[in-house]
């Protein structure tokens, strides 16, 4: 599980997409948008046997926000096949800032990273960094930009399988049954020895907190979440550690020169937030696709000398992060909140400095990165069957699309595709449109499922065996 890690997840829910109807009533629904209902029957059908699935609140929130992106999806195939109704210069500006600030860092941050063997030696014996760890993991990958609903859900299961292992069951079978990084899944989850700098920061301090048999909680990384057992851990001395020692030190004093020069921006210009600016925040954060009038949109939330942030740049900002930082953010103290905005400012400030150094591509660069995103998307959909419905003649528009949903999400469940994550796409696709998820929906399914499960009649082979036990009670008798 090294940095360089690829790993292929099918996060696969079974869906059902309701018949489109006039005058939709919400009892008996589980979602909704515009005349397409997805009901909880539906649902209930669905999950009750994918035991693998726990029937919660993120489970079921996750398979109706699935039906309503690739409905909206599929209807606006239908209005324009090319989808250039869908706006995706906002996603292209957030790959342009990352590939900026990175450009300036290379550019203009210049470093002397020269370290000799004697200075490399001291720095070792003070900080006595070498200590390498064997652990095994189990990995559960989650879909990208994932909602919260489905991280609770890839959590819970992660849970669930810490506390099968806690109990006694083997940590290597439970990797091998479970564990979605195709490199170590099939060796029981084996990593290998590792030392400091070889993993994610998040992993590695999870690691060297454990001691050897101990099992961590779950622990979130870029590739997804993580059950961490140390196995060994061994100390190595500095002739063998130097090689891999001198890189980690002058990727610190990198690190430091950058930090440094941010550092000399932002006091420069002093980002301060407006007063009431943190309540706002929160309020975009638990509704980050709510319409606002242009008034409110612009309204200044951080200000300096050359600039500021308004509610519509951080709305932005949100629909393209992940659903789990929107989430903290609703129950974030003031001083961690102000602390976001603060590093939203730094972000741009940054931005505004590579402009500023002539690193922004050429205004015809740019259209030909939105057209590429537009063509991948194209390429999803088309994948998925909701750019070219097959639709028989006379058949209304509505159960096509309803038809080639339920069979995307289908293929998503077999595997044959994978989900594809809308992010900000989803936002636009549902702005000015009824939709809805409804919590009376949710906790319907919940018990329904949670019922059926708990009532299932026994499987063949229970089924056989109890006959068996009777059959010897009988004659035993």
């Amino acid at each position: 599980m090294k940095k360089q890690w690829m790993a292929t997840v099918v996060l696969g829910l079974t869906l059902a997409v309701g018949a489109c109807s006039v005058g939709i009533r919400d009892e008996g629904l589980l979602a909704r948008a515009g005349d397409y209902a997805f009901t909880v029957d539906q649902a209930v059908d669905l999950l009750a046997d994918e035991e693998r699935l726990a029937a919660d609140a993120g489970v079921v929130e996750s398979l109706a926000e699935l039906w309503l992106d690739y409905t909206l999806l599929a209807e606006a195939a239908v209005e324009d096949s090319t989808l250039g109704n869908l706006d995706l210069q906002p996603l292209v500006e957030q790959q342009l800032a990352q590939l900026m600030v990175f450009q300036l860092r290379d550019s203009v941050i210049q470093v002397d990273t020269f370290v000799t063997d004697e200075e490399l030696r001291e720095r070792y014996e003070a900080e006595a960094p070498a200590v390498e760890v064997r652990a095994r993991h189990i990995m559960l990958r989650l879909p990208i930009q994932s909602t919260q609903a489905q991280f609770d859900s890839v959590q819970a299961l992660l849970k669930g399988i810490r506390a099968r292992a806690i109990g006694g069951e083997a940590f290597e079978t439970l990797a091998l049954q479970f564990s979605q990084d195709p490199g170590t899944s099939q060796n029981g989850g084996d990593l290998g020895f590792f030392e400091r700098g070889d993993m994610v920061a998040p992993f590695e301090e999870a690691t060297l907190a454990l001691q050897p048999g101990e099992i961590s909680d779950v622990v979130e990384t870029p590739m997804g979440l993580h059950l961490i057992r140390l196995e060994e851990r061994r100390v190595r001395g500095f002739e063998a550690a130097a090689p891999v020692y001198r890189r980690q030190v002058q990727a610190r004093m990198v690190q430091e020169a950058e930090s440094l020069y941010v550092a000399a921006i932002i006091s420069q210009v002093e980002p301060v937030p407006t007063e009431g600016a943190i309540e706002v925040v929160r309020e975009i954060a638990s509704n980050p696709g709510a319409t606002l009038s242009g008034r409110a949109e612009r309204r200044t939330l951080v200000e300096w000398e050359t600039g500021e942030l308004t509610v519509s740049d951080i709305r932005e900002f949100l629909q393209l992060e992940q659903p789990q930082l929107r989430a903290q953010l609703v129950t974030s103290t003031d001083e961690e909140v102000e602390g976001f905005l603060e590093s939203v400012a730094r972000r741009d400030l940054l931005v505004r400095a590579a402009a500023s150094e002539g690193l922004r591509p050429a205004a015809d660069s740019i259209q030909g990165l939105v057209e590429e995103a537009r063509t991948q998307l194209k390429a999803a959909a088309r994948v998925l069957g909701l750019l070219d419905l097959d639709q028989a003649p006379g058949e209304a528009v509505e159960i096509a699309v309803s038809r080639a949903v339920q069979e995307a999400l289908l293929d998503n469940l077999s595997g044959a595709t994978q989900i594809v994550p809308l992010g900000i796409v989803s936002f636009q696709l549902r702005a000015g449109r009824a939709t809805a998820v409804l919590e009376e929906g949710i906790g319907a399914v919940i018990l329904d499922v949670a019922q059926i499960r708990a009532a299932r009649s026994l499987s063949p082979v229970e089924q056989t065996t109890d006959s068996a036990i009777a059959s010897a009670d009988t004659v035993g008798g």
